[in-house]
């Protein structure tokens, strides 16, 4: 019964930590213009919450060590409210830059812990769950970013926006802070020692590049649809962000037919099939055509990437060759490497050129992924 109470927690603390993902996806071109800067400097600023979330973790690790993942789970799921508020209401770009540091701070080790609290409930629980804490975590997601959409209709300054979303998250960090969960043990390999900067080799390499190719699709989307559709396209503002709410649908939809599918078609095949769909919604979204088309674009995007990062880490967890702990480390390395530090690339390649390249860019790589897609078959 723990364990099934548990899971019920975790996944509120996914769809939690998914919120505000979305909350600040919805709010970007508002802060950008309250900011005054430019797609260059504003990248910046999001390479600075990329920072710190990268900075938390190997700490993050180091405590999930010493203290279990669920106790830094909650640590971190109050540590991440607090600090998103802070973005909200911070009234210059210097404390933006402090507030998105420990923003990235707090959510980087969020995710982490999260996941190691989801793995550990998957484990007594004797079924995969894993996918739909993900799922739950796309929802998350877009529910938030179509409420952003609401705000801006009802002219609500970020700062209120921000605190409000603050307010509604309360419930689920009192209900995670009373949730018992002891920390369980294994053999060493399972315990988490592995460097977290681990650079994945050979086969795993090649599934590692396939979740940095997945993380910078939903990273693009997640950081620069809006303003692509604002400033490349003319769209209004209020329906910007709904671009990342189908995105976002289209993701829970595939993820939690993901299991499915790959248990009917094998990995392989649906890798390289998603990958040639990711393509497809990619070229639409950069077409412009018209707002439909534009939407339409995000949600097969969504289609193709949604179970590209699953995957590569279910490769590593299965490798026969490194320890688990080592191989998803280094997999989610570059994953989260990409989610992190590729917005703020694609924000300089939009300021060069236009946000429209940067999606040309993300489109093209999906064309790699066929290639990569054999990795995922783990030798016997």
């Amino acid at each position: 019964m723990q364990a099934i109470a548990a899971r019920r927690v975790v996944s509120a603390v996914f769809f939690m930590c998914g919120t505000f993902i979305g909350l600040w996806a919805s709010r970007i071109p508002d802060v950008k213009a309250a900011t005054g800067l430019s797609e260059g400097w504003f990248g910046v600023l999001l390479l600075v919450l990329a920072l710190g979330a990268f900075a938390a973790f190997p700490i993050a690790g180091a405590f999930i060590d010493k203290k279990g993942p669920a106790t830094v789970t909650k640590a971190s799921a109050v540590a991440t409210v607090v600090t998103f508020t802070l973005v909200g209401v911070s009234p210059s770009v210097a404390l933006l830059a402090v507030a998105l540091f420990l923003a990235g701070f707090a959510f980087g080790s969020l995710d982490v812990s999260m996941n190691g609290w989801g793995a550990e409930v998957e484990t007594v629980l004797g079924r995969p769950v894993m996918s739909s804490f993900h799922g739950l975590f796309s929802l998350g997601a877009g529910a938030a970013a179509a409420a952003g959409g609401l705000a801006i209709k009802l002219e609500l300054s970020v700062a209120l926006h921000f605190c409000l979303w603050a307010v509604l998250s309360l419930p689920v960090l009192f209900w995670s802070l009373r949730q018992a969960w002891p920390p369980q043990t294994g053999p060493d390999e399972e315990r988490g020692k592995a460097p977290l900067f681990a650079i994945p080799r050979g086969a795993l390499l090649l599934a590692g590049l396939i979740a940095l190719i997945a993380a910078l699709g939903e990273a693009a989307v997640t950081d620069w649809a809006a303003l692509y559709q604002i400033t490349d396209l003319g769209y209004s503002e209020a329906i910007a962000p709904t671009a990342f709410t189908v995105f976002s649908i289209a993701m829970v939809i595939m993820r939690l037919a993901g299991d499915r599918v790959i248990a009917r078609y094998g990995p392989v095949p649906v890798a390289r099939v998603s990958g040639f769909v990711a393509f497809v919604g990619g070229l639409l979204l950069v077409s412009g055509w018209n707002i439909g088309v534009v939407w339409a674009g995000c949600f097969i995007m969504g289609i193709g990437y949604a179970v590209l990062f699953p995957l590569a880490m279910s490769r590593a967890a299965a490798d026969r060759h490194v320890s688990k702990g080592q191989a998803l480390a280094s997999v989610a390395t570059l994953g989260y490497g990409a989610f992190l530090f590729g917005p703020p690339i694609l924000g300089f390649i939009g300021q060069v050129f236009t946000l429209g390249a940067s999606f040309a860019v993300v489109a093209f790589l999906t064309l790699v992924i066929p290639f990569l897609a054999g990795s995922l078959k783990v030798d016997p």
